[in-house]
């Protein structure tokens, strides 16, 4: 056999173990589709939370992600906080 046919062959062999394999875990019915978006919605609001859209310059937005790593907490809570130390005032 020439070495075209021979890998022509193996290419054939692989494939056909790539139909026969099972879909992994993390794909299809296996897979946990985690929160759905009208699911936390409503636990947002069951919190009480509302959803507030601001905009902001970039680079008071890089000033309070980098708060909130320092602080370790997301950038909500970080938000939240400097809101109410601010209205405070």
């Amino acid at each position: 056999m020439k070495k075209s046919d021979l890998d022509r062959n193996e290419g054939l062999k692989i494939t056909g173990q790539m139909k026969q394999a099972g879909t992994p875990d993390r794909f299809g019915s296996a897979a946990n589709p985690g929160v759905t978006r009208r699911d936390q919605r409503k636990l947002d609001q069951a919190q009480g939370l509302i959803p507030f859209a601001v905009k902001l310059d970039s680079g008071l937005v890089k000033q309070i992600q980098s708060l909130a790593e320092t602080r370790g907490e997301g950038i909500n809570e970080t938000v939240a906080a400097l809101l109410t130390k601010g209205l405070s005032r």
